[in-house]
């Protein structure tokens, strides 16, 4: 008889450790940082397409409805309606054209934050005199994936490296 509650309890003892043993690390989410970098580049290759429409809406499709715009001068601007306040008067300028290109997009191990890095060259009116001028600076922009797996600017800051200069 006390070989059967020895048995008995030397198998409620091995249940009772089975279920303290710790369950196996879910396994790692997949490797999409390449496939996020090139969808940072890509957007950022579509949003200077959309500046060259001078169309503020468009512009603003980049943007995470809570975004930041921070502006030399400026400031900061949040979310979309006042972010198209802001490009309004921009692209209605006759003079305004921008370009820019990242050198450097990182995205989080976690793939849900990115950023990209680079430089910018604006044409616009100066406010005095009333002429073209250029200026040239650079910028970083934090991205953010979205729910839908689409990525939006969260924060978007540039600055001039110099005082703009007549445009040629």
């Amino acid at each position: 008889m006390q070989a059967r509650h020895f048995s008995l309890a030397a198998v409620s003892l091995a249940v009772f450790l089975a279920g303290c043993t710790p369950a196996a690390p879910p396994p790692p989410p997949p490797d999409t940082h390449d496939a996020d970098v090139k969808a940072i580049k890509d957007l950022e290759t579509a949003w200077v397409q959309a500046f060259a429409t001078k169309d503020a809406d468009k512009i603003a499709t980049v943007y995470a409805d809570d975004a930041s715009v921070l502006i030399t001068d400026s400031p900061i601007i949040t979310g979309i309606p006042a972010i198209k306040d802001a490009l309004k008067p921009m692209v209605a300028d006759k003079n305004f054209s921008i370009t820019f290109a990242s050198d450097k997009v990182e995205v989080a191990k976690s793939g849900d934050l990115g950023y990209s890095q680079g430089t910018y060259t604006m044409t616009s009116t100066a406010p005095k005199g009333k002429k073209a001028v250029t200026e040239k600076g650079k910028y970083v922009t934090v991205f953010k994936k979205q729910g839908d797996g689409n990525w939006k600017a969260a924060a978007d800051i540039f600055n001039a490296d110099a005082p703009a200069a007549p445009a040629k």
